[in-house]
C-alpha cells in the first residue's frame, strides 16, 4: 500500500500528467488519510466542487484516524513540532503511513524527511 499526500491529489485534480503517470506506475493499492479528504473538502470552492471531490476520493481507500494513528501522531508532534515545525495534519498523515508500514508519496519532502522510520516516495 502507498499513502498519497494531499499535494499529490491536488496535482492529479489539476491534470498533472507526470503525477498521474507516477501514481499509475505503483503496483500497490493506493490509500489516503481521512485528513487528506478533509483538506480537499476544506479547499473546495463551491458545492459543485464538493460533489466532484466526493467522486474523486471514492477512488482511494480512505484510512480513518484510529487509536494507533492518534497515538503515533501525538508522539510525532511531541518529537517534531518545535524542532521541525511539524503541524497536526502532516503529523496525522505521516502517522497513517507509519502505522500501515507504507511509504508516503509527497512532493513536500521538507515537511516529512526528518521523521524517523517514514519511507518517502
Amino acid at each position: 500500500m502507498i499513502v498519497l499526500d494531499t499535494n499529490i491529489l491536488i496535482e492529479i485534480l489539476k491534470d498533472n500528467q507526470s503525477t498521474i503517470e507516477k501514481v499509475q506506475s505503483f503496483n500497490s493499492p493506493l490509500a489516503i488519510s481521512s485528513i487528506t479528504v478533509m483538506e480537499l473538502f476544506y479547499g473546495a470552492l463551491n458545492k459543485a466542487e464538493v460533489k466532484k471531490l466526493e467522486r474523486f476520493v471514492a477512488l482511494f481507500e480512505i484510512i480513518n484516524i484510529n487509536e494507533a494513528i492518534s497515538k503515533q501522531s501525538t508522539t510525532l508532534i511531541k518529537t517534531y513540532a518545535k524542532s521541525h515545525n511539524l503541524d497536526i495534519p502532516d503529523g496525522l498523515i505521516a502517522s497513517t503511513a507509519l502505522v500501515l508500514n507504507a511509504p508516503l508519496f509527497t512532493y513536500n519532502l521538507k515537511d516529512f524527511r526528518f521523521i524517523d522510520g517514514l519511507e518517502l516516495v
